[in-house]
C-alpha cells in the first residue's frame, strides 16, 4: 500500500485548548487530531501544523498534513473526521498532496485577525471572541503606528520572553486596522511569520496608542529598542484568529 500525504484545513474554536502542540495531560488541538485519526486509521499518526497557536486563540483557516498508508480518500477521511471530532473543531477541507509537501516548512505567509468591540456595550453573545474596550481609540495614532511595522523588522521588542525563535526579523505585508458598524475594529497582519505572542503584544501596544498611553514616536522607539519590557501590555487570546496560510 502506497504511503499518502493528506493535507487538512481546519477551523477551531481555542477556547477549550491549551494551543496547538500536544502536551501532558492538557487538551491540545494536536492531540484531539492526532486521538481522532488514530480511532479512523486504527494506528498513531502524527500531524503537522502550519504553526502552533497559543492557548485560547482560534483559527478560520490553519493547515496541517500527516503521512498514513490509507485506502481512504482524503472526502472520506474529511468526513470521518468530522464524526469523531469534538464540534468546536471542523476539517473543512482534505486532499492528497505531493510527499515532499510540509504544512510548517513550506508556509509563504500568513495571516492574523484581532478584533475588538470598542464601545460602552459590550455583545453578550460574541463576549468570547472580541477584547472589549470602552475608552474610544484614537484610530489615527494606531494606523500611523502600523504604517511603521511594515516591511522587515527585528519585532524582539513584541516577542514572547520565552520564545524559541532565533532570528527575531520579520517581514510585515500588511498591517491593517478596519472599522465595521457597531463599534468593531479589526486588526489584519500578513507576514512571512510570527514570533510567539507577537500579535497579541503589537496589539496590547497600538491600544496603548489608541488610549493616548503612547506616541507615534514613543511607538518607533518601542520597535527600535528590540527589548520586550519596554512595549504595551499583550493583548488577550480569545479576540485571535489565524485566518489564512498561503504556501509558495
Amino acid at each position: 500500500m502506497d504511503q499518502k500525504n493528506i493535507k487538512l484545513i481546519l477551523a477551531y474554536d481555542g477556547r477549550a485548548y491549551e494551543g496547538w502542540q500536544r502536551q501532558l495531560a492538557k487538551p491540545t488541538i494536536q492531540q484531539v487530531l492526532e486521538d481522532s485519526l488514530q480511532q479512523i486509521m486504527g494506528h498513531k499518526t502524527t500531524v503537522i501544523g502550519s504553526g502552533r497557536t497559543d492557548t485560547g486563540v482560534h483559527a478560520l483557516h490553519q493547515v496541517c498534513h500527516f503521512k498514513a498508508q490509507t485506502t481512504l480518500e482524503p472526502v472520506i477521511i474529511k468526513k470521518a473526521l468530522n464524526s469523531v471530532l469534538p464540534r468546536d473543531i471542523r476539517v473543512r477541507q482534505a486532499e492528497e498532496v505531493p510527499l515532499a509537501f510540509h504544512a510548517r516548512y513550506d508556509v509563504q505567509s500568513k495571516i492574523y485577525e484581532y478584533r475588538i468591540l470598542n464601545r460602552e456595550d459590550p455583545d453578550i453573545f460574541l463576549r468570547h471572541y472580541v477584547w472589549h474596550i470602552i475608552p474610544q481609540l484614537d484610530r489615527a495614532g494606531i494606523s500611523a503606528c502600523l504604517s511603521l511595522l511594515l516591511g522587515k523588522h527585528d519585532f524582539s521588542s513584541f516577542r514572547s520572553a520565552r520564545s524559541e525563535n532565533i532570528n527575531p526579523v520579520r517581514d510585515m505585508l500588511r498591517a491593517e486596522l478596519e472599522q465595521r458598524e457597531d463599534g468593531f475594529l479589526v486588526f489584519t497582519f500578513q507576514a512571512d511569520g510570527f514570533l510567539r505572542h507577537m500579535v497579541r503584544n503589537i496589539v496590547g501596544t497600538l491600544v496603548g496608542v489608541g488610549k493616548g498611553k503612547i506616541s507615534v514616536a514613543q511607538f518607533r522607539e518601542i520597535m527600535e529598542a528590540h527589548d520586550r519590557r519596554v512595549a504595551g501590555i499583550k493583548a488577550p487570546a480569545q479576540a485571535l484568529f489565524l485566518k489564512m496560510v498561503f504556501y509558495k
